[in-house]
């Protein structure tokens, strides 16, 4: 069994196309040799065409060796060849009759001949020159597609495409696989079953006769199901949706066939159908119909319930796109089980990182908590290439093993691009983008509620951006708060606040920030029951989970513009309580944004050194000023007590009364 696998993988249709390819270009090149050298050798391509009066020149100036006669038509033969080794002659036709050509060949001394007409070897001659190259293309043709329909290729409509591998050739086990416990531990039971199904059978279990992978993409479902036949050492038939569809209706449903009964002779073993939805899409009008994707689902569907379970046959398949699946489908007895293959959480993330820099060398800096951290939301295939990029960026910096600045510079190249150092900004720009992102870090920072800031840098990036801020959470976190997404949607309009404060003017630069808050501000009020105005109704709905989640809603006109209504306000209130923190704290803005124009990158370190200095040195000046006025007030409060106080006596103010007229007292 495992030769016959090994010489199906090496000779099956992904290796053979290219050697298709060039044998139908050899047998068309060698066609059309065939016939001009047919041509050539049983035709007259060697004779030309001239007229009789040339023929008489020629006649006159001696340059005819011999003339042969042929029903009615001259072959003449020069005296001198134009090449070396050529045999050229020339054709005329016979003007008058034979007695005129008599009279001019008599003194020519030309050598002259009649040959009565040969009908049946010129017959044979013209055959000869159209069927032998005919029957060379047509044997070459044959070859051809006896060769692609055995391999399953561009003729061999019916046949099933699926590449066999057994352990060997995969190389993948569970341990290849980190950061998805769960999904591994559903399908080691499967694998425990295959080896040995005599302790589930003797209690009545049956082996689930399919497991659906479902998760975004880049997180290891292919990689999953060849670990799978790897553990269990059993052939493994690997093949994607999109190759059971043809533009032909019935081939599809004739490769599903095929790849049965090829399955059920190997069993036990594995049947993988990557990107399921390209034959699996549900049979309503709302995602389209097509009559031969359906005969195909179709043909699946009876394929599933007609094999025995027992035998070890299990079928896998994997999708991001589980809602637009056939309900028939998922329905118990055909795809048992649904394994979701999710982003990795923190924990998940190290051991990838592990993974994948296991024959990577590291020095003693390197730390994989931090990294992770750092990648919250990436899937296994974003980390196997940042640990690949670091590798590169270590070798090109000189270095014998990967640090963890490599990392993080390779963190950073995924996520935002490389540094685009050919961009030089203006000085003016320069001051606009050093504010701007100093406004996201200080508001930030300012708000309980927001994540630390790891890093701030005004150097453009290849993915469009002209500078960044880069926030860290402190831990693993899966749930938000309504503070929390207030904080956000605050920062990130903290950005063009600072703008409007500084420069009196706003820029182009927050488009994507205010894009991101206003998708938060919607969500909050659609999906998220955050409005006070709306409460807990949903007002959307979300499809492609695993492909981004975009939310569409689910309400009437008057209601979706209440929130539009809605958004506004929220955005202005944030908009407004950014404002409000900037300008109490502009001493601090314009010192992180100076030295942000000089440095051009500044970590959270040095940003909360100088945040922390300016904050005492705000705190210094309060304080000088507090002891000054009290100097001042106590100085006031002396001045006052040494002045002396003139008491009223009584006879003052007999004084007084006696000045007082009568009319008066």
């Amino acid at each position: 069994m495992p030769q016959n696998n090994n010489q199906n993988n090496q000779n099956g249709p992904g290796n053979n196309n290219r050697q298709t390819w060039w044998t139908i270009m050899l047998c068309l090149l060698i066609s059309v040799s065939m016939f001009a050298f047919f041509g050539n050798s049983l035709g007259s391509s060697r004779s030309r065409e001239i007229t009789y009066d040339r023929f008489v020149e020629m006649i006159k100036d001696k340059e005819v060796e011999k003339v042969l006669l042929e029903d009615n038509q001259l072959t003449v033969t020069p005296k001198k060849q134009p090449l070396e080794g050529m045999d050229l002659t020339y054709s005329v036709t016979l003007v008058g009759d034979e007695n005129g050509l008599n009279e001019l060949l008599a003194d020519s001394g030309v050598e002259y001949s009649k040959k009565a007409p040969n009908v049946g070897a010129e017959i044979a001659s013209a055959i000869a020159s159209i069927a032998i190259p005919l029957i060379i293309m047509l044997l070459g043709l044959r070859f051809i597609m006896g060769y692609m329909n055995k391999g399953g290729g561009m003729m061999g409509f019916g046949k099933s495409r699926a590449k066999s591998y057994v352990q060997k050739e995969t190389g993948v086990t569970f341990a290849d696989v980190a950061g998805e416990e769960e999904a591994k531990e559903s399908l080691q039971e499967v694998v425990e079953f295959l080896h040995d199904p005599g302790k589930y059978t003797q209690i009545g279990a049956k082996l689930p006769k399919g497991a659906l992978l479902v998760g975004p993409p880049g997180t290891g479902k292919t990689l999953l199901a060849k670990a799978v036949a790897g553990e269990a050492h059993v052939p493994f038939f690997s093949l994607s949706g999109s190759e059971f569809v043809e533009m032909f209706v019935g081939v599809g449903a004739s490769r599903v066939r095929d790849l049965f009964e090829e399955a059920k002779k190997a069993a036990p073993c594995i049947i993988f159908i990557d990107e399921i939805d390209a034959i699996g899409k549900t049979r309503d009008t709302h995602y389209g119909g097509n009559d031969e994707r359906e005969q195909t689902l179709n043909q699946l569907l009876a394929e599933m319930d007609g094999f025995d379970s027992s035998k070890g046959l299990l079928i896998l398949g994997a999708t991001n796109r589980p809602e637009v699946l056939d309900p028939a489908l998922l329905r118990p007895g055909r795809f048992d089980r649904r394994i979701i293959v999710d982003r990795p959480d923190l924990k998940g993330r190290v051991n990838i990182l592990k993974v994948h820099a296991r024959k990577v060398l590291l020095d003693d800096t390197v730390n994989f908590d931090e990294i992770a951290l750092a990648t919250s939301g990436a899937v296994g295939s974003d980390l196997a290439n940042m640990v690949n990029e670091a590798a590169i960026l270590a070798v090109k910096y000189g270095r014998r093993a990967v640090s963890q600045s490599d990392m993080l510079e390779a963190v950073e190249l995924v996520l935002v691009g490389k540094e685009k150092k050919e961009r030089v900004l203006s000085k003016e720009e320069r001051r606009i983008v050093a504010y701007h992102e100093t406004g996201h870090a200080l508001v930030s920072a300012l708000q309980k509620d927001a994540e630390p800031v790891q890093k701030i840098t005004i150097v453009p990036r290849t993915m469009g951006a002209l500078g960044y801020v880069m926030q860290v959470p402190e831990e693993e976190k899966y749930l938000n708060s309504k503070n929390e997404l207030k904080a956000m949607i605050t920062g990130l309009l903290a950005g063009r606040a600072a703008e409007e404060l500084i420069f009196g003017d706003v820029t182009t630069g927050a488009s994507n920030d205010i894009e991101r808050a206003t998708k938060i501000c919607r969500a909050m009020i659609t999906q998220y029951g955050m409005s006070e105005k709306f409460g807990l109704m949903g007002l959307a709905e979300t499809e492609n989970q695993y492909l981004g989640g975009k939310a569409y809603l689910n309400c009437g006109d008057e209601t979706a513009t209440e929130i539009d209504h809605e958004v506004m306000k929220m955005l202005k209130e944030s908009y407004e309580e950014a404002r409000r923190l900037l300008n109490e704290n502009r001493d601090a803005l314009d010192r992180l944004a100076g030295y942000l124009i000089i440095q051009e990158t500044i970590t959270g370190k040095e940003f909360m050194r100088i945040l922390h200095t300016v904050f005492k040195e705000r705190e210094q000046q309060k304080s000088e000023a507090s002891v000054e006025q009290e100097r001042s007030e106590a100085s006031v409060e002396q001045e006052r007590s040494e002045v002396p106080v003139k008491q009223e006596t009584p006879v003052q103010e007999a004084e007084i009364s006696e000045q007082i007229p009568e009319e008066g007292k």
